[in-house]
């Protein structure tokens, strides 16, 4: 699934699940927090803002999950 800037998205992580809204998209390399993250525009990372901490994350698209807003 693809997902677009503003889209509200959840994952796993180490302190269970959290949701944030997709900030940027990346289509190739990059650095991320003094590590190379690898994306193209067949597996684009995507830049996540937390809902509850504002903390930035990257994922890919295959560890997110769409968020239907009520």
């Amino acid at each position: 699934m693809e997902f677009s800037v503003g889209d509200h998205v959840s994952w796993n992580s180490e302190a269970g699940r959290v949701s944030g809204r997709i900030t940027k998209i990346h289509t190739a390399d990059f650095d991320y927090k003094g590590h190379r993250r690898h994306a193209s525009s067949h597996e684009p990372q995507y830049e996540i803002k937390s809902d509850k901490t504002e903390h930035i994350a990257a994922h890919k698209g295959s560890a997110l999950h769409l968020v239907q807003d009520s």
